[in-house]
């Protein structure tokens, strides 16, 4: 797990499982086969080691006759699925009003497909795991939830040329990724750039970042590096960003020539 808080939710809620099942006098191998689980998956979640879908906790609930009492801990432990870093990132953009980012290594994570995100996530050097990969790509899947929230927020995303090129998971799944920028490109209250390789004046070759700005009125940035993520706070730094975010929009593409030139790609005319 990638931080205490998690860890502790899940070691909690496996101890009430553990407890319940010793009450009513059942092994591992019997709450197993009575929930359509293995023993392997019941002895991680008790352990806090694997995080447990709601229909587990559903099943066990009515298995061992919790009456709720376990049912009753998803939300605790779906909070606990994903990474704390994302639960923070998540809780911002669901209090923006406006998310601008520029994205130069590969599709932004709001943007991607569960299937290019499985397939960033699986290039991870050390390895994830699986369960890992799953809680990853659950957690970026469930952002997406800002492109359905209402009042609608202003979306704007500037993706350099090369990310629209690079195969990740495969030409399939590249393809599919497109096509999904496409459908999401056509959103009224969304915009997506491209920013052309052969663009000498480029405002973003300090790499990627994003912008939010707040109900508050408040605006803060957030960027990203090899081994850390930054929340940037200070308004000097900010009004940075704005100003090379602004540019970068301005030398990218528009939003209309962009969906054209994602349709070249695709060979769609």
């Amino acid at each position: 797990m990638e931080d205490e808080e998690a860890t502790a939710v899940l070691k909690a809620v496996g101890r009430q499982i553990k407890a319940w099942r010793e009450a009513a006098g059942m092994t591992q191998v019997e709450l197993g086969a009575a929930i359509g689980y293995g023993e392997e998956m019941v002895s991680s979640v008790e352990r806090g080691r694997r995080v447990p879908k709601p229909e587990f906790l559903d099943a066990a609930d009515e298995a061992l006759g919790a009456g709720g009492k376990i049912a009753a801990m998803k939300k605790d432990v779906e909070e606990a699925r994903y990474p704390k870093k994302v639960r923070d990132l998540k809780k911002l953009e669901e209090e923006s009003v406006e998310l601008g980012a520029y994205a130069s290594l590969h599709v932004h994570g709001l943007l991607q497909t569960p299937e290019y995100a499985k397939a960033l996530y699986a290039m991870r050097r050390p390895t994830y795991t699986e369960d890992e990969i799953e809680r990853h790509v659950t957690a970026r899947m469930d952002r997406k939830s800002v492109f359905e929230r209402v009042p609608r927020p202003l979306l704007t995303f500037v993706q350099e040329e090369a990310t629209l090129r690079r195969p990740i998971g495969g030409t399939l799944v590249l393809r599919r990724q497109l096509e999904h920028l496409l459908d999401v490109g056509k959103l009224r209250h969304v915009q997506i750039q491209v920013m052309p390789t052969d663009q000498e004046d480029h405002a973003g070759m300090m790499g990627p970042f994003r912008l939010l700005k707040l109900r508050d009125g408040k605006t803060l940035g957030h960027s990203a590096g090899q081994l850390y993520e930054r929340l940037i706070s200070d308004p000097r730094e900010v009004q940075t960003l704005e100003m090379r975010y602004g540019m970068i929009r301005a030398q990218a593409l528009t939003p209309q020539d962009s969906l054209d030139f994602i349709k070249r790609v695709l060979g769609v005319t």
